[in-house]
């Protein structure tokens, strides 16, 4: 379905899985959450990449292991085209050095399948406004992994960033966030006005030199500020 006349016209999505059946399902329950279109549907990274750049799609949602070329191999085909599409995993897989791989390579968010049609929706849109989600049981897992030493730390990018010391209220804000909670959400757990949140979450970004949330929660990871 598309946007009324002169209303908001639907989110474009890719919708990359190589079980048909999850794709057909994935597919009617966006059509039924209204707002999103998917415009393409693809088997594997190659072919899912070939569809974003030919439909120019607002988020890619991609399964992580398919046969032949998957969910990782896209994610850096994407980077290596220059291809600005913001990248929504969608997953069965929970492991720890996975998620951590694809949020390296470039995905601005990772659910699970476990999610809820709303879930799932909030988040295509989130990425569309030029957001980031990461589903909070996974990354409460990956920072108690990162803080055991199970997995490796790393900025997210492959860079190594200037990080300044947070204060002590910067910290409890950046767990919030690595929480995937909104700046509301934070400014109602932590009893701060809306606007000091705001200001708080800036300062993060620029003390761990990054303008993205999920990329400041791994570089806090790398740096054991989480931890």
């Amino acid at each position: 379905m598309s946007g009324t006349a002169g209303g908001p016209r639907d989110l474009r999505v890719v919708l990359v899985d190589d079980q048909t059946l999850v794709r057909q399902g994935i597919r009617s329950l966006l059509e039924i959450a209204g707002g999103v279109q998917v415009v393409a549907e693809a088997d594997d990274g190659e072919t899912g990449v070939a569809a974003a750049t030919e439909h120019a799609p607002d988020v890619v949602l991609l399964d992580l292991r398919m046969p032949g070329t998957d969910g990782l191999w896209a994610l850096g085909e994407l980077r290596r085209r220059r291809l600005d599409v913001p990248v929504l995993v969608l997953t069965t897989f929970d492991d720890d050095e996975l998620v951590l791989g694809a949020l390296r390579a470039g995905a601005q968010g990772y659910l699970l399948k476990d999610v809820t049609v709303e879930q799932l929706a909030g988040a295509v849109r989130t990425l569309a406004a030029g957001g980031t989600h990461v589903q909070p049981s996974v990354t409460a897992r990956l920072i108690r992994a990162v803080g055991s030493g199970a997995v490796p730390g790393g900025n997210g990018d492959g860079q190594e960033a200037f990080v300044q010391p947070l204060t002590e209220r910067e910290t409890e804000v950046l767990r919030l966030m690595a929480e995937g909670c909104t700046n509301r959400e934070i400014a109602g757990v932590l009893h701060l006005a809306p606007g000091t949140v705001k200001n708080h979450v800036s300062a993060v970004l620029l003390k761990l030199d990054t303008t993205d949330r999920t990329k400041a929660v791994l570089r806090a990871l790398h740096h054991g500020l989480l931890g």
